[in-house]
């Protein structure tokens, strides 16, 4: 599905495949998640290579599965709110295939409401944060961290959601 970019020459060409594995209330629409996702890549810059579209897979999750994913890839034996599994593919073959984003959907409920955010508001940050990782940001470093964290609140805030490192107890 063409996405428009911030750029008016641009275009996104964004295949996403959204699977949902568990029951879940209040999840965003797939028209939410597509425009969370082309947001993110569109802020960080990405660039698919010429006339392909650019795949990503998210997957919603139950607290069971994450942490089936968690143990095994992370060595952590408990849910976690999104896993992001970069796809690494030949060098000499161009893809545009990124990865796939694993989102644990009670754990983005129960974060939503400790941290007295709208659940839409923790939704998108959650995607953005993962697709943001898919193109290689991370935040294990302090000044990695900052730059991450800087971009997922202007784009964050460019949807009209509010900072979401901003904890409203």
């Amino acid at each position: 599905m063409p996405i428009e970019s911030d750029n008016p020459v641009a275009e996104l060409d964004l295949d996403l495949d959204l699977q949902i594995a568990c029951e879940s209330p209040n999840l965003p629409t797939e028209a939410e998640f597509t425009r969370w996702v082309a947001k993110a890549l569109n802020a960080a810059k990405y660039a698919a290579p010429a006339d392909m579209p650019t795949e990503l897979t998210l997957r919603i999750v139950d607290t069971a599965e994450s942490q089936e994913l968690n143990s095994t890839y992370r060595s952590k034996d408990k849910p976690t709110n999104v896993l992001s599994f970069p796809f690494d593919g030949p060098d000499d073959i161009p893809l545009a295939l990124l990865g796939d984003l694993v989102v644990c959907a009670p754990v983005v409920a129960q974060e939503a409401a400790q941290q007295n955010k709208p659940i839409t508001a923790h939704w998108a940050h959650m995607v953005i944060h993962g697709s943001l990782h898919l193109l290689g940001y991370d935040h294990i470093q302090e000044q990695d961290a900052q730059q991450m964290e800087a971009l997922e609140v202007q784009i964050l805030a460019e949807l009209g959601f509010a900072d979401p490192y901003v904890i409203n107890n």
